[in-house]
């Protein structure tokens, strides 16, 4: 880990723990669109895997049915309560899961660990978000994947309504913000190359718009996008 990612790490040091927040998620029904991206996030998966921040655990079946046989699966979780539902959910669909308690913005793991880093829904809850995305390019190996799904800030007059609501919705909601340009933060990395990007029909205000895709990790430590 670079200095300057470690000091963003350090600074993280609030503890995260939202029991009501996770007892409500339970009670969520998925909406049948949000299937078919968490599909995409696992599709073809193969190799070593980081689910950057797994909630309860609502991608591992996701992933059970779409590997390809070789997937050693990792996750993260730093609430203990939605850590323990991921846990449980392991263990209901039969998938091999270290799960560790820590932070996107301090990963457990050496540089060049993964072939794939997963993010579904998780850069909107995390505290420092550009130290996070300095890990996922630390430990993807040269020419790994990136692949998230992520409500952003909308690009017209609901942006000013997120702006308010995001300091009530981020103590209602695990943390999260509303308003968050995270796809610019993303494709603008020098550490990536853009492979696909797509604005999908999934959100309601004020949780919308939403955006998936993938990004490439540029190898022999090349920056610049599309740099291979």
């Amino acid at each position: 880990m670079s200095e300057s990612t470690a000091e963003h790490a350090g600074g993280c040091d609030h503890e995260i723990s939202h029991p009501v927040f996770a007892a409500l998620y339970d009670l969520l029904p998925e909406p049948a669109q949000l299937r078919s991206h968490r599909e995409y996030l696992v599709q073809d998966l193969s190799g070593r895997t980081l689910d950057l921040g797994c909630g309860n655990g609502e991608l591992f079946p996701y992933a059970v049915d779409a590997s390809t046989g070789d997937l050693e699966y990792h996750a993260i979780e730093p609430d203990p309560h939605m850590r323990t539902r991921a846990e449980n959910n392991a263990r209901e669909t039969g998938l091999p899961v270290d799960l560790r308690d820590a932070r996107a913005e301090s990963l457990p793991y050496p540089d060049d660990a993964f072939d794939v880093v997963v993010a579904g829904v998780v850069f909107c809850t995390i505290q420092d978000p550009d130290a996070a995305l300095e890990e996922v390019a630390r430990v993807l190996k040269p020419g790994g994947e990136f692949r998230f799904l992520e409500h952003v800030r909308a690009d017209d007059w609901r942006a000013s309504g997120q702006d308010l609501l995001t300091p009530l919705w981020r103590r209602a909601a695990g943390g999260c913000h509303l308003n968050r340009d995270t796809i610019d933060r993303f494709v603008s990395h020098d550490a990536f190359g853009l492979e696909e990007i797509e604005r999908t029909g999934v959100g309601v205000f004020p949780a919308s718009p939403v955006v998936r895709g993938r990004l490439r990790r540029n190898r022999d430590g090349l920056f610049g996008i599309g740099t291979e």
